[in-house]
């Protein structure tokens, strides 16, 4: 059986549990070692099921609690090299033979999985997504800090059964929001972070390969809401002829807090 949860999601911090066969893995930790502690045992889990960490890129909503999983509690981080760089950069204390380097489009099996990362287009040094299959035939995709949907991002995500997807921010409310020119510029950019109109659009294809399960993720504090994130998906959804529920489930992810736990 394959478990799925997002435990944080959004600016303030991004960490995601994945289960095969008992043993589990996480993408990213980008709050304490405390908080993510916390949210396991919230769902039942806990750090002795915890195999290794694989980072998507090296800024600190994704990275912060790295130090104290590596050099306390001796879990093994996987990452690119570029992000490599990135994490001993921001986390000057971590220790360096904990970091296991997995070259982008690289495998690797671990923990009754075998976990793939593609190419994403963010402003980090090499981010990636990744690509889970579980040793009982489940498919698992993890995209989140996305510019755009490339064709690299789109055949690594296609025919997931769950995916995990960016849809950041509402475009009006980002156009007409506080911040700054050049922010909204860098939001708004293929390196930037996926609206979520450019989502729901995806979400179509994605439902055509087979995809049943959708969590939104890392959505804005300032320029959406989960309601907004969740009607765009769903109204694009449902003009195909889908209905959630009977086609498709989909939930936006919790900014504080684990979300719904899938288990198939």
């Amino acid at each position: 059986m394959a478990k799925f949860c997002s435990l944080f999601s959004g600016s303030s911090g991004n960490c995601t549990f994945i289960e095969s066969g008992g043993t589990g893995v996480l993408i990213d930790a980008g709050v304490s070692a405390k908080a993510i502690g916390k949210a396991l045992e919230d769902i039942g889990s806990g750090f002795e099921k915890i195999a290794a960490v694989f980072v998507t890129h090296e800024h600190s909503d994704h990275i912060k609690g790295l130090p104290l999983l590596a050099n306390r509690l001796k879990i093994p981080i996987f990452a690119n090299a570029g992000t490599i760089e990135g994490i001993l950069h921001e986390c000057k204390t971590i220790c360096e033979s904990s970091l296991f380097e997995l070259p982008t489009g690289a495998s690797v099996d671990i923990a009754n999985m075998n976990i793939c990362s593609f190419e994403t287009s963010h402003d980090s040094r090499e981010s990636v997504g990744y690509r889970i299959h579980t040793s009982d035939g489940r498919r698992i995709a993890v995209a989140t800090d996305l510019g755009f949907i490339s064709d690299t991002v789109l055949f690594g995500i296609t025919d997931c059964e769950l995916i995990m997807i960016e849809s950041n921010h509402d475009i009006d409310m980002l156009k007409n929001g506080s911040y700054p020119y050049f922010l909204k510029q860098r939001i708004l950019s293929q390196r930037g972070h996926l609206s979520n109109d450019d989502c729901a659009a995806t979400l179509i294809k994605l439902m055509e390969g087979g995809t049943k399960h959708f969590v939104l993720a890392h959505l804005s504090k300032d320029n959406n809401l989960p309601e907004l994130a969740l009607s765009t998906a769903m109204g694009v959804l449902h003009s195909s002829g889908l209905q959630q529920g009977s086609d498709y489930t989909i939930e936006a992810a919790p900014r504080f807090g684990p979300g719904k736990l899938y288990s198939f």
